[in-house]
């Protein structure tokens, strides 16, 4: 992935989303383009216009810590951005001659046995590709729409989000969804812009997603830790739930668990879910990488729901 254009156009996009008012600049000229101008940007960042055009085109390469915050004051970056800024200003460095390792395809038994010890709410690994590398029986149940569009390979959020149409009808805010799964793709590329499955998957969700392609280009990045998610079940309907995610020892895996407000209705169609979750067979849950299958539109193959009296 080419470091030096993913800081240029990182740092153009976040420039034209900030007006002169809202920098605390008057405005002057007629504007060809939206947002801030490069002399304004260096302005406020306490730099030359030559030196903040040479970052601007891709060249953070020696930049310090102190240029580096500058500039995060400068175009008024969230948290979210500034750590992507710091990951792009690193992998401009020199190659490390030690590349990361692969983004893990599979969980430690021990993380399998936590996952199984969390009985009343839906959870799964991820890693940086989106890959769902392991449930317990309630986050697998809840993302069987998910199982069913892999047909046995590991699920992966952004190639069902981008290519499966059942995607549409799964989450509750299919553009939420989506914008938010290229964000976390956008921070994963900052991190480690050398990795070639990350790569790949982003050239295929490129090529054959015109969503995707449109979201990519906004340079969006998100560090995704907790939230609220509404997902359209097809056994027990419309689902919100909260979820929160925790960072686990291995390097670029994400545990993500699911709940709900006691005594609501999400909490009652919770427990259904749980108790159709015993008539799924779970060793289609994925535990070692293969090949991602091509999209389908068939619809999913889920067992009938359990009578409400079940629960």
């Amino acid at each position: 992935m080419d470091t030096r254009s993913q800081i240029s156009e990182f740092l153009t996009s976040r420039r034209a989303k900030i007006s002169p008012q809202q920098a605390g600049l008057s405005s002057y000229g007629t504007r060809r383009v939206p947002g801030l101008r490069r002399t304004e940007v260096a302005q406020l960042a306490g730099v030359s216009v030559e030196y903040y055009s040479r970052l601007e085109r891709g060249d953070l390469s020696g930049a310090s810590d102190h240029v580096l915050s500058a500039l995060a004051r400068a175009l008024q970056l969230n948290d979210e951005e500034r750590i992507h800024l710091e990951d792009l200003a690193r992998a401009a460095g020199p190659r490390p001659r030690r590349r990361r390792r692969p983004a893990p395809s599979q969980v430690r038994p021990s993380v399998q046995r936590l996952l199984d010890s969390m009985t009343g709410a839906p959870a799964f690994v991820k890693n940086g590709l989106c890959d769902v590398l392991a449930t317990n029986a309630l986050g697998r149940a809840l993302l069987a729409p998910m199982f069913d569009a892999a047909r046995g390979a590991i699920p992966n959020h952004a190639r069902f989000t981008f290519f499966d149409p059942r995607s549409h009808q799964f989450w509750g805010d299919w553009d939420g969804a989506a914008d938010v799964t290229v964000a976390l793709l956008h921070a994963q590329a900052g991190r480690d812009p050398y990795d070639k499955d990350l790569t790949d998957l982003i050239g295929e969700l490129s090529t054959r997603s015109d969503d995707f392609r449109v979201r990519w280009a906004r340079h969006d990045v998100r560090q995704h830790h907790l939230g609220r998610k509404s997902v359209r079940h097809p056994v027990v309907g419309d689902l919100h739930l909260t979820y929160e995610s925790l960072d686990l020892a291995t390097d670029g895996l994400t545990l993500v668990a699911y709940g709900a407000q006691p005594a609501t209705d999400a909490d009652d169609k919770l427990r259904l879910l749980a108790s159709w979750a015993t008539t799924l067979d779970h060793a289609t849950a994925p535990r070692t990488p293969t090949a991602a299958p091509p999209p389908t539109t068939a619809g999913p193959t889920t067992a009938p729901p359990p009578s409400a009296s079940a629960v």
